[in-house]
């Protein structure tokens, strides 16, 4: 299990440079929607080019990303639900899940998508747009995308199964409730005062 463990130190060292790269990703396009914004405003100009960059950036953030997210498990869960289920249990279906699930889809996407990009590369497909982009590297993130989420689930199965076999830590463990829970709470508490408040007007 340890050379196993030590690859999924190795793909979370990859997810890790590739997150932070992302959210310099989002710096740009911010600074560069706001720029565009001001600059169409003062001086009644505009660009296709700067407002195809605005979105070719965030596919990339989103699709390039997704790893980073995977291993931050910061990727969308029912938590009323899994928090339900026992420690091995959550692990459990994590580890059918990324088999099922995740690597199928993975595989899917890749091979749908690739034709796509490599069509655009080789014909060298532009935007409609006048002063548009090239089309390929807004394509090229999708089964770039597809693929890194892919190598980060194999980090994540390793380590779901080094937690099964007692040889790692509970990944999926949190100190108190998330923040999906808090607000679950706070509403059920919120409800529960309004209905105090009926009854006793009634």
């Amino acid at each position: 299990m340890t050379p196993l463990l030590s690859l999924s130190r190795l793909i979370d060292g990859m997810s890790n440079l590739i997150g932070r790269a992302m959210m310099w990703f989002l710096l740009a396009t911010t600074l560069i929607s706001a720029s565009n914004a001001i600059i169409r405003k003062i001086f009644n100009v505009s660009s296709n080019g700067f407002l195809e960059i605005q979105w070719y950036l965030f596919a990339a953030v989103f699709m390039l990303g997704s790893g980073y997210a995977f291993m931050k498990n910061a990727h969308v869960r029912i938590d009323f639900i899994s928090s339900k289920f026992s420690a091995r249990g959550r692990n459990i279906v994590d580890v059918i899940g990324i088999i099922v699930f995740v690597f199928p889809l993975c595989f899917l996407m890749v091979k749908l998508s690739w034709p796509v990009f490599e069509n655009a590369w080789v014909s060298g497909e532009m935007s409609s747009n006048a002063g548009g982009l090239v089309r390929w590297p807004v394509y090229g993130v999708i089964p770039l995308g597809f693929v890194i989420l892919a190598v980060q689930a194999v980090s994540e199965l390793i380590k779901r199964v080094a937690f099964l076999t007692g040889a790692g830590p509970d990944v999926l463990a949190h100190d108190g409730p998330s923040v999906e829970e808090q607000l679950a709470q706070a509403l059920l508490a919120e409800q529960a005062k309004a209905a105090s408040v009926a009854g006793k007007v009634n």
